[in-house]
């Protein structure tokens, strides 16, 4: 099975997370240090075919009030740019992961700069587990009840795992 990948796109540094080979957990987490958008194509691009991703994640970070701001529109030319390059890409509501990221490594004694350079990281985590969660809760419906499409489409509102959750369908 392809693995998929989540990308928590930021002006400065992106986090990645790639899922393992069965698409269960979290495998691999990282940062890149790329401030131009066409230069992280690229590298996105090579990192989604080096470890044989068939989707990749893209979070989508809408406002608290679900209005898009000047971010959205970048992730939005970013989006266009690597489904240009053939890559499979789905935009994923990324509301309060860097917020729970930054809380993750507040628990865990995370501090300054080895803190600056894992904050995406964890945060694109977050993002890939909701992403395969929502997965394999479609897949365990019955197919007459599922919608067709990805489990972004099917669950767009789904946060699971976070305490600020609502309910899913």
């Amino acid at each position: 099975m392809a693995r998929v990948m989540a990308v928590d796109y930021g002006d400065r540094r992106t986090g990645v997370a790639v899922s393992d080979g069965l698409r269960s957990l979290v495998g691999d987490c990282f940062v890149i240090d790329e401030p131009h958008s066409g230069q992280l194509a690229n590298r996105l691009e090579q990192e989604y075919a080096a470890r044989g991703a068939d989707t990749l994640v893209l979070g989508n970070p809408i406002n608290m009030n679900g209005t898009e701001g000047p971010r959205a529109e970048k992730t939005a030319k970013l989006k266009l740019m690597l489904e240009r390059r053939g890559l499979r890409v789905v935009l994923r509501d990324e509301r309060r992961t860097t917020a729970e990221a930054e809380s993750i490594l507040t628990e865990t004694g995370v501090r300054g700069v080895k803190r600056k350079g894992k904050v995406d990281a964890v945060a694109a985590s977050l993002i890939l587990e909701g992403f395969l969660f929502a997965e394999r809760v479609a897949a365990s419906r019955p197919s007459s009840l599922a919608a067709p499409g990805s489990a972004e489409e099917e669950f767009p509102e789904a946060d699971y795992g976070r305490e600020d959750a609502k309910p899913g369908p």
